[in-house]
């Protein structure tokens, strides 16, 4: 992984903040940035958890960086987040959305030791740019508006992805499918009954195939793709909430309520 060239856009750098023990990374998706997962991280950073959103390589700058990243800088990425964290927390959870979910399933697959993961709407199995795995041209495709259902949200993104980036995209969802059986930790899937990006089929496979004892799917009635900035986003915070709170109190041996 190359030092980045372009300076990162106006508000999607990473974020942190800091809390108590309990630390929770949440990471973007393909093209996305940490802005699109800030609102979830203050939601739960209201808790007292300790907050960590990392920018991964080449999103956030120019797409001429995302142009000659790959897959592990974006993994390295999450990993060097979670690393980070884990040092000053005793518990770590992961929330992944998207391609982000996929780098989740990585991470979780290489570090037993998490406590929890959510993904969200991850893309494992299919992707709208599913179409482009075999080509090489054009050397960009042009982006439309995000997935949101909530109207005059602004997501920071790219206009255009670069082709070569796509093929990565679809070379880590080939890897985590793989990853996903050395999966053990509790795993809470939020999938959007419409997505006009990832299928809800890419939930359904996780569920069947992650080794987890404890997991679960939830379905959001009110959300597209970016469900973390869409209607349901607060679901996610209570659910998210809801879990580690349960997961703390079995912990300590005491009744869930």
């Amino acid at each position: 992984m190359s030092d980045e060239v372009y300076p990162v856009l106006s508000g999607a750098d990473s974020l942190f903040y800091q809390g108590n023990e309990i630390g929770v990374i949440l990471c973007h998706g393909f093209n996305g940035t940490p802005q699109s997962m800030q609102y979830i991280g203050e939601q739960l950073a209201k808790y007292g958890y300790t907050i960590s959103i990392p920018r991964l390589y080449g999103h956030g700058t120019h797409y001429l960086e995302l142009e000659k990243s790959s897959y592990h800088d974006w993994i390295d990425s999450l990993q060097s987040a979670y690393e980070d964290i884990a040092k000053i927390c005793e518990k770590v959870y992961i929330v992944g959305q998207s391609m982000g979910g996929a780098l989740t399933i990585q991470i979780a697959a290489a570090n037993p030791e998490i406590a929890g993961v959510f993904l969200i709407n991850a893309a494992i199995t299919d992707v709208c740019y599913r179409q482009y795995q075999h080509q090489e041209e054009p050397r960009f495709i042009e982006e439309g508006k995000p997935d949101i259902k909530k109207p005059s949200v602004y997501e920071i993104t790219y206009d255009k992805v670069p082709i070569a980036a796509v093929h990565q995209l679809l070379n880590v969802m080939g890897d985590s499918q793989e990853k996903l059986p050395h999966v053990t930790t509790s795993t809470v899937i939020f999938k959007s009954a419409v997505d006009h990006v990832v299928p809800p089929e890419n939930s359904h496979y996780i569920f069947e195939h992650v080794n987890s004892k404890d997991k679960k799917m939830i379905e959001l009635q009110n959300s597209y793709h970016v469900a973390s900035m869409d209607y349901d986003a607060m679901e996610i915070v209570d659910n998210i909430y809801q879990h580690i709170q349960q997961d703390m109190r079995k912990k300590i041996g005491n009744p869930v309520q």
